[in-house]
């Protein structure tokens, strides 16, 4: 019964990465109608308390969907960008090519500090009284990427700044360590992210090294979907990679680099989730910006939905 669930909720599931918990845009009744039209006979009261079982909440919806001073031409695009991404993502995954999610999680201060969380102790770790990132040894930034159909996360750990080539450089690495071996034959991939932040949808920096760093070198098309502006634990990295990361390592202080890059490869959970991590010691530079030729060498056709969040970056040699 809870397999059902999920199955007719996968689109539509966001969840809080530190706090585990996940809420549901559909109410008990749709979720109870699906089912019965599956044949399974069941109540929006059974629906509720199997939801309770599996984490699930609807508290928080107006929160987590905007800032409720949105007008009526708003919900309107958000709803529409929401319907987009769902249809995309079958599309690809029917045909077999990667969907992959994508975000950077909260920075993380290395060295004796306190990590929220508790573990089972015969004692209290002691750690420093305050969290000066002056005494800190360096910071950690686990930028992440969660592929959505077989369930497998990949983070690179960066020691500098989070920054678009960052970003790229990321996402670039899992293709050639996993990406470009679980889909052999795959000239195509969809990349669900945020609207803001290294990967923002107005960001033309992430665009150029989408272009030069993915698309022209692996000669692959790649597909971007921006989740709308206040949207972003919807995205699938937030609850399927993020937040069980965050369990792992709660209560641990990250004294060392290592000790960060161990919980994450140790993350694991019911539904199986496998976690990559790997360290990237290279220095970014922050404030690039792009010029006017660099513009022109980006081969981007933007979706007829949305086009600010939608677009479809291809090598130069395709049509």
């Amino acid at each position: 019964m809870i397999n059902a669930i999920d199955e007719i909720m996968k689109h539509d599931v966001a969840g809080d990465p530190i706090s585990g918990l996940h809420w549901t845009r559909k109410t008990r009744m749709k979720i109870a109608q699906q089912l019965r039209r599956t044949g399974i006979n069941i109540s929006r009261t059974t629906v509720g308390t199997l939801l309770k079982k599996m984490k699930f909440s609807l508290h928080g919806n107006r929160k987590m969907l905007g800032t409720g001073n949105e007008t009526k031409e708003k919900r309107l695009l958000r709803n529409q960008q929401f319907c987009y991404i769902r249809k995309m993502r079958e599309q690809f995954t029917k045909k077999g090519y990667p969907v992959i999610s994508v975000d950077t999680k909260k920075k993380e201060i290395i060295g004796n500090f306190k990590n929220a969380g508790k573990t089972w102790e015969r004692e209290a770790r002691p750690v420093n009284d305050h969290d000066f990132s002056s005494t800190a040894t360096g910071k950690g930034i686990p930028r992440g990427l969660y592929d959505v159909n077989k369930n497998k996360g990949f983070v690179c750990v960066g020691i500098s700044h989070d920054t678009p080539e960052f970003a790229v450089e990321s996402i670039e690495c899992w293709w050639k360590q996993e990406g470009s071996i679980e889909y052999k034959n795959s000239d195509k991939i969809l990349i669900l992210a945020d609207s803001s932040g290294s990967n923002a949808a107005k960001s033309t920096m992430w665009k150029y090294y989408l272009q030069k760093k993915l698309s022209d070198q692996y000669k692959i098309s790649v597909t971007v979907c921006h989740y709308p502006s206040g949207a972003s634990k919807w995205n699938p990295i937030e609850h399927r990679l993020f937040g069980p990361i965050s369990k792992n390592w709660e209560g641990i202080p990250l004294r060392t680099i290592e000790t960060a890059l161990k919980y994450i490869r140790t993350t694991v959970t019911k539904t199986g989730l496998k976690v990559k991590a790997i360290l990237n010691r290279k220095l970014y530079e922050t404030k690039q910006k792009i010029t006017s030729e660099q513009k022109k060498e980006i081969n981007i056709t933007f979706g007829k939905n949305i086009p600010k969040w939608n677009y479809t970056i291809k090598p130069f040699h395709v049509k």
